[in-house]
């Protein structure tokens, strides 16, 4: 394994850190004013004007849909360890970086099954504006009734009729459905619950405006208000075409894990972004800050959390990049341990990271004058978000255990 960076990755790394410093970071006080503003209108999740500034400026430097390492595009051709640098630089500004250069999630996970899977007819119609940034789009898998982590729980029914499905139930946390821009989503639910376990699973492309789809409420996450929303959505006796399926039926469950591998890599490394951050204000903080007659970067418990913090961050990112790099060789499959090994180890260690930056500022670390409090809320969601820590940590133990059965 060789980490080095290619002469393209260290290009667009530092095309991507000027990008960061000159324009993302200044705009990030400008994205929560005009988000207070557009709450106060009423409009909780209307898209800030910065926002659409930022992806123009990002698309004039080229620095686009970076992530799809299959894209129609040759122009990048990146890697998925290649990729995996670039999110974590992202990582220090999570709400505005990945989008600026549409390389945030739910879109990338739908592109690239679009890509992947789709038809001739489907990428015209949907991946070609998610590549354009013109619209946004939802994923809609998660239920309300039941433990979606085993997806074989999934009750929303797809139903043939003739020429049509025929889909019927209720999703939530759909990321992306209360954002106008979100025009269609990947509905996962059953067309053959008679089939084998993991063959009766299918999923479809449902326009959020057919009718039947009603976006009925927003979920918070500890209190935050994303701007796309984390929506819950109805199905009643919602009909679409038959050429709306993804890839063939029974695949469902199949397409769900090769659109979760390589998103997992942009999860984690945005995560070790976010932990960098984290450890930078702690430091500078800590060196300005005075208890009991000396600073507090004096303190013995806080040069702890600080080198603690990196040897955490130096551990976790190589096993991230390990990760891609078998992702890259062996596929998603082969890497199916070292992909739920990261899933556990970067969020936590992020949280922790976070944690301790947050203790170093007081009170102002759970105020809105840093961004410390809404990086806790969002990377401790990370721990549940494409399956809880617990679900990984019984995937690797039962890999780990099977040589031993045989």
């Amino acid at each position: 394994m060789d980490f080095n960076l290619s002469a393209k990755t260290s290009e667009y790394a530092a095309k991507l850190q000027a990008f960061m410093d000159s324009e993302v970071f200044p705009a990030e006080s400008i994205y929560e004013h005009q988000r207070a503003q557009l709450a106060a209108a009423g409009k909780p999740h209307g898209v800030p004007a910065v926002v659409e500034e930022l992806k123009v400026k990002a698309r004039a430097l080229g620095l686009w849909n970076l992530f799809l390492p299959h894209s129609t595009d040759p122009h990048h051709g990146l890697s998925v360890t290649e990729y995996a640098t670039l999110a974590e630089i992202t990582g220090w500004s999570p709400d505005l970086a990945p989008e600026a250069i549409n390389c945030a999630a739910p879109d990338t996970g739908n592109m690239e099954l679009l890509d992947m899977f789709g038809t001739a007819e489907q990428k015209k119609m949907w991946l070609e504006p998610l590549l354009d940034g013109r619209i946004r789009s939802g994923f809609a898998m998660t239920e309300p009734d039941v433990a979606s982590s085993d997806a074989r729980n999934i009750q929303t029914s797809i139903v043939r009729d003739g020429d049509h499905y025929v889909i019927n139930g209720v999703k939530w946390w759909t990321t992306g459905a209360m954002d106008a821009r979100c025009a269609i989503l990947i509905v996962m639910g059953k067309t053959n619950p008679d089939a084998a376990d993991h063959q009766q699973q299918s999923m479809v492309l449902v326009p959020i405006d057919t009718p039947g789809v009603t976006v009925e409420r927003n979920l918070t996450v500890f209190g935050y208000v994303d701007q796309h929303g984390h929506a819950e959505v109805s199905f009643k006796n919602v009909r679409v075409p038959v050429t709306n399926l993804v890839g063939a039926e029974g695949e469902g469950f199949a397409l769900a894990q090769a659109r979760l591998g390589p998103g997992r890599i942009h999860h984690c490394m945005r995560a070790i972004g976010m932990a960098e951050r984290a450890l930078s204000l702690m430091i500078k903080r800590s060196m300005v800050r005075e208890t009991f007659g000396t600073t507090l970067v004096k303190q013995g418990v806080i040069q702890e959390w600080i080198a603690t913090a990196r040897i955490d961050i130096e551990q976790a990112r190589l096993l991230v990049l390990k990760a891609a790099w078998m992702i890259d060789t062996v596929g998603a499959k082969g890497a199916r341990k070292e992909i739920a090994a990261i899933k556990v180890a970067v969020p936590q260690m992020a949280e922790r990271i976070i944690d301790h930056a947050i203790q170093s500022y007081g009170g102002a670390g759970v105020s809105q004058d840093t961004p410390l409090a809404a990086m806790y809320a969002g990377i401790r969601t990370l721990r549940i978000v494409d399956g809880p820590d617990e679900v990984h940590i019984r995937d690797i133990a039962r890999l780990e255990i099977k040589p031993y059965l045989a």
